[in-house]
């Protein structure tokens, strides 16, 4: 075959099999949701492709629960001639800060450095005008409904600045497994209304997969520079828990 004729057609098997490909793409993105690709017990034997239908859903599961953990973000800073000075004043500072801590029942498991700087302060032209210092404490408070006292001891007594509060759970694994329960429940109901609808009967539970993102809202309250005379009021409120699921079920008969 001359090369002129062997080149076109390779070209052209190319292109068939590259419109084969793209058909076959499609096709496996637009399989009906209701089915379940998944081998038969009489293939798994035989060594045959043969697969099962089956449902496919998703549940929701959602559980709201009071935190019983707060997490307080307090810094402490200075600004001095030179970047010596500047530690210097930070770390007495910081002492400062965390001997309250610790007075007010915080151990020291609960108090760690979340953030620690030391460097020049730029003025207009990128003058430097002295050295400033900053270090932040992550602490752990575990009487929610008395953060606002908390918070406010660590900035008059203290002398913390730069402060936020988030709130969680200490252990959340007995919420999420509440919520996991109905999850599942939910994506049972869903698929048997879609059973239902298909005049089909719906089998046992194939597969199941956790959906769920890692976290959950909490409000998170920035108290930066609040030193009012006022005792500071946080309200706690609850937090959403929530899991979802993918259920894959067999079509029974």
């Amino acid at each position: 075959m001359p090369s002129t004729l062997r080149t076109v057609a390779f070209s052209a098997a190319i292109a068939t099999l590259c419109g084969l490909t793209v058909t076959l793409a499609v096709f496996a993105v637009t399989r009906p949701s209701i089915l379940l690709a998944a081998p038969s017990a009489s293939s798994a034997s035989t060594g045959t492709s043969t697969f099962d239908q089956g449902v496919i859903t998703s549940g929701d599961g959602l559980v709201s629960k009071k935190p019983d953990l707060a997490l307080i973000s307090v810094g402490v800073e200075s600004k001095e001639n030179t970047a010596t000075a500047a530690q210097q004043d930070l770390a007495a500072k910081a002492g400062k800060l965390i001997a309250r801590a610790k007075a007010l029942g915080i151990a020291d498991k609960d108090v760690n450095t979340s953030g620690y700087f030391v460097g020049p302060n730029y003025v207009a032209s990128n003058t430097i005008d002295g050295y400033r210092a900053f270090e932040q404490l992550r602490l752990k408070w575990h009487d929610v409904d008395t953060v606002g006292k908390t918070l406010d001891a660590l900035v008059e007594e203290g002398g913390g600045t730069q402060i936020s509060v988030g709130f969680t759970l200490a252990d959340p694994k007995v919420a999420q497994a509440e919520a996991r329960t109905l999850a599942i429940g939910d994506a049972r109901s869903r698929a048997q209304a879609m059973a239902g609808a298909a005049g089909i009967k719906l089998g046992k539970v194939l597969r199941v997969s956790d959906l769920s993102i890692t976290g959950y809202r909490s409000a998170n309250y920035d108290l930066a520079g609040s030193a009012a005379p006022a005792s500071t009021q946080v309200p706690v409120g609850q937090l959403d828990v929530q899991v979802s699921v993918e259920v894959d079920f067999a079509i029974d008969g």
